[in-house]
């Protein structure tokens, strides 16, 4: 029995189940992420950049293994009724870069207000009225990185939901499993930068990288959901996964591995997480 049709045996065939039960697993796997902090005292910055690296691989690989190929075959299938927007012969490719431009305009604003946003948050946690008034950077520094892995984690869920939600119950596993596995070091990114911050690591620590990941779960139902409700939406969403995916990698994760000297460890880590992919897609393929 194949993993694809045991997964169909435990979840269903229902698309919007299995986007929660992608959902449920993509986050559980950010909260494993996030709970190693409480065994391994001290994880070293080459380790978290090249674990790092390896994530931004599987998102590269699976945005255009899982996303925006699938996506464009979709949309050039002469069974597809979209919104016919562009010549024939570039049916495939139009509406998936609609949805490509939309998720990097999204993730693009989402990075402009987060400072904002992550002020307002820690001025109420460190009970400033204003911002004339004193409050712990370190706080600010963690609720920023924390509230930016939760944007990142967004399209990401949106992919495995978009994915199951397509009826192609092989795509929707790798990309679960893909996501899942590059949420561990996400999540013990998120753990190690409150640790750093001198929060406390059994309680703070743990719910900071929990928390992150906690928005992947509704996310990855609505991305089913909306796909099942209006199919001919598909490769809008899938461009949209993908558009927000890519930017996140080359907007945030890369440049961050590469602060602290470890560069070419984070890219031998990204060449290995592209590998792991592409051999999810195939063996699931």
């Amino acid at each position: 029995m194949s993993f694809e049709s045991t997964f169909v045996d435990v979840v269903g065939g229902d698309p919007v189940v299995q986007g929660l039960a992608g959902g449920l697993f993509i986050a559980l796997l950010n909260a494993l992420g996030a709970s190693v902090v409480l065994v391994w005292r001290d994880p070293s910055r080459k380790w978290l950049d090249a674990s790092l690296g390896f994530a931004a691989g599987v998102m590269v690989s699976a945005s255009y293994t899982s996303l925006l190929v699938p996506g464009i075959e979709f949309a050039a299938a002469p069974a597809y009724r979209g919104l016919g927007l562009g010549p024939v012969e570039l049916r495939g490719i139009v509406p998936v870069l609609i949805g490509f431009a939309l998720g990097v305009a999204l993730l693009d604003s989402g990075e402009r207000w987060a400072p904002s946003l992550s002020f307002l948050v820690s001025s109420r946690l460190t009970g400033s009225g204003s911002e004339s008034q004193e409050h712990d950077p370190r706080l600010t520094s963690v609720l920023l990185f924390t509230l930016a892995i939760t944007i990142h984690n967004m399209p990401e869920a949106l992919a495995v939901g978009v994915g199951f939600g397509s009826g192609d119950v092989a795509e929707g596993l790798s990309l679960m499993l893909a996501i899942g596995i590059q949420n561990v070091p996400e999540g013990l990114a998120v753990s190690v930068a409150a640790v750093n911050a001198g929060l406390g690591r059994r309680w703070y620590a743990t719910v900071a990288g929990i928390r992150a990941g906690l928005v992947e779960i509704p996310l990855a139902v609505v991305g089913a959901w909306a796909v099942v409700v209006a199919a001919p939406l598909l490769p809008y969403a899938m461009g949209f996964a993908a558009g927000g995916m890519l930017y996140v990698i080359v907007d945030d994760i890369v440049p961050a591995t590469q602060e602290h000297g470890h560069g070419r460890v984070a890219s031998l880590g990204l060449m290995l997480g592209a590998a792991v992919m592409l051999t999810l897609d195939v063996v699931l393929g």
